[in-house]
């Protein structure tokens, strides 16, 4: 099994899945996604259905998760319960690159931390426009690069904590995926990372209760399973983050409309 499988399914175990922006990223793309109670979402890559869940809680849209992890779909569904939207959402296990569904079923697709791990990215944002209506639109939160070319550390820094086949594009070469697909009205959003910000989202998207019941869970993993404790000893070998992490390395937010 290679490191990034490691990566999921360790983060699968734990419950925990994150994304840059955390929830105040997550609530721009609903303003510019133009979701709401009526709206019919598909969330792509939705790890443990934290996003999917908060949708249908705060918003009272329907919503559909999907992750090609069965193990992610399992803790999805568990979220979904305890939650009280099971009637809301629905998750099942997709590839982004091939979507189970028929054209023109959404209002609005959005990725959070997702499209910069399929080897054909430009095939899932096909997938992506080719199931939202027309009028609808496509959302995409994605690690960018913010100055190029980056550090050969800082490269293997970033794949040590986000994921191995992590590839960010610049901005221009997400907003290029969206054009070549034809939507429109494309709205861009960069933003800069910061760790403590990072940290404190996790909190906040969590809370307290499920941020203790996660590190639980890591702790029992870490007892029982070798693979783990190889795991975390190879991210700590990954060391401190890189000098200038933050004049190369970021966020985006992407935003386009299917025209009609």
């Amino acid at each position: 099994m290679t490191q990034e499988q490691h990566f999921f399914d360790f983060a699968a175990e734990t419950g925990l899945t994150k994304h840059f922006g955390s929830v105040q990223a997550t609530e721009k793309m609903v303003e510019l996604c133009q979701i709401d109670s009526e709206s019919y979402v598909l969330d792509v890559g939705s790890g443990v259905g934290a996003t999917a869940c908060y949708l249908a809680k705060t918003y009272g849209c329907r919503v559909v998760g999907v992750d090609i992890l069965p193990k992610m779909v399992e803790r999805s569904q568990e979220r979904a319960v305890k939650m009280n939207v099971i009637d809301l959402v629905e998750f099942q296990v997709a590839d982004a690159q091939d979507l189970p569904f028929e054209d023109g079923r959404f209002d609005a697709v959005i990725t959070e931390s997702v499209t910069s791990f399929p080897s054909d990215k430009q095939l899932a944002v096909n997938e992506y426009t080719r199931v939202i209506k027309p009028g609808g639109f496509v959302g995409l939160n994605e690690s960018t690069w913010l100055k190029v070319p980056p550090p050969q550390e800082l490269v293997a820094w970033v794949r040590q904590d986000v994921g191995g086949t992590v590839e960010p594009l610049t901005a221009e070469g997400w907003k290029e995926l969206l054009v070549k697909v034809g939507l429109q009205d494309i709205v861009v959003i960069l933003k800069k990372v910061d760790v403590k910000s990072e940290s404190r989202g996790i909190l906040q998207r969590y809370g307290l209760g499920g941020l203790l019941s996660m590190l639980a869970r890591a702790f029992r993993l870490y007892l029982r399973n070798p693979n783990y404790r190889q795991f975390v000893k190879e991210v700590k070998q990954g060391g401190l983050i890189p000098q200038d992490f933050d004049v190369y390395f970021g966020y985006g937010i992407f935003v386009g409309r299917k025209g009609f």
